[in-house]
């Protein structure tokens, strides 16, 4: 558990949602179902000590550069409005849900967005909400490790927040083996207290 909450704190529930979290999703993350009950212990402890709490969600077309069958790398998941999108029904909702990949990106960050052909840049959103309640830390925590939380959290330490990734609410896809480890290691190295 990291050191307690408070206001100038949220928690960024990373993508927990059927098809990372359920054994029938598309691109189920082994340990998925196990992160669902931490990141809900993360989200009452957050909610006790007065914390900010935010949720991230895929939400990609159904034709995208980002996936396999258009030339990307992953198999097609989250598709908005399917129940592979949708939030695992289990979790605990305490905060709004910030979209990423709407528009075909590739969203692996809470905070942005990168075109998959053109490289550019975008933000999603959470940033702007989160600086508007005040945060100035950040914990991270869901899914994958080693993609989507991996990136939100260097994303959050170049945006200037004191950023911790809580590893026993997170699990790693590992397209290789070892992805999840080498991602503990580039993030420490980025300034991030992995626990």
């Amino acid at each position: 558990m990291p050191d307690s909450y408070d206001s100038r704190t949220a928690l960024v529930v990373v993508d927990v949602q059927n098809d990372f979290a359920d054994p029938k999703g598309s691109l189920f993350v082994t340990g998925g179902e196990q992160v669902v009950t931490a990141v809900n212990a993360e989200i009452e402890a957050a909610r006790r000590g007065g914390a900010t709490v935010a949720y991230t969600q895929d939400w990609h077309p159904p034709e995208t550069p980002h996936f396999v069958t258009d030339g990307g790398t992953w198999p097609v998941h989250c598709v908005r409005d399917t129940w592979g999108a949708e939030l695992h029904p289990d979790l605990v909702m305490e905060g709004p849900t910030v979209r990423k990949g709407t528009g075909g990106e590739d969203g692996y960050s809470g905070f942005s967005m990168q075109d998959p052909e053109s490289g550019e840049v975008s933000p999603t959103g959470l940033h702007e909400l989160l600086a508007e309640r005040g945060a100035e830390r950040v914990v991270v925590v869901g899914l994958a490790l080693d993609v989507c939380v991996k990136a939100t959290a260097l994303d959050a330490v170049r945006l200037g927040y004191d950023t911790t990734v809580v590893a026993e609410a997170s699990a790693p896809v590992e397209l290789e083996d070892g992805d999840g480890e080498r991602a503990i290691a580039e993030m420490r190295e980025a300034g991030v207290t992995v626990l």
